[in-house]
């Protein structure tokens, strides 16, 4: 793992088991170099804080915390977005413009990619079926319009990261 990164703003350090336990709660396998990271940053921004997707510059807010006090707590936030985002997307960070960094276990349960989810045109799939006449399949097929390939792993998301 990069060592360059300033992280900012962290939660207490959280324990490695705490982690793994509140993932396999909300059905994810989190990958060791997140567990890794979020130990000691859950809750942080960091520097460097820009990336791309595609051809577009993103730029990081923070990890979410594994605090159940925060306002920020994974938990709350997987939630929040359940109910838009495509089966299989866990989100596990934000930018500052309300979209999610995200691990997706779509093709894989134990490795996940890492992608972007943007937040404009989201509609909750019960919605799109309700008011569209959507099939689960086509609202969750839209609902996967709105997820971009960032990296294959979170060490490779976080070397992406440039100022």
């Amino acid at each position: 793992m990069r060592k360059d990164l300033e992280w900012e703003y962290a939660d207490l350090e959280v324990s490695e088991n705490k982690i793994k336990e509140v993932g396999l709660q909300l059905g994810f396998n989190l990958p060791q170099d997140y567990i890794n990271c979020v130990k000691k940053n859950g809750g942080a921004s960091v520097f460097p804080e820009e990336f791309n997707v595609g051809n577009a510059e993103r730029c990081f807010g923070s990890l979410f915390s594994f605090d159940e006090e925060s306002s920020e707590y994974i938990v709350k936030k997987y939630e929040i977005y359940k109910p838009t985002l495509p089966q299989k997307v866990f989100p596990i960070a934000n930018d500052p413009a309300g979209n999610l960094i995200c691990f997706d276990y779509k093709n894989n349960k134990e490795n996940p990619i890492v992608v972007f989810w943007e937040h404009e045109n989201a509609g909750e799939k019960e919605m799109l079926m309700r008011e569209e006449g959507l099939t689960e399949d086509q609202a969750e097929e839209r609902a996967r319009e709105n997820v971009f390939y960032v990296a294959a792993t979170f060490t490779e998301f976080l070397d992406k990261l440039h100022d």
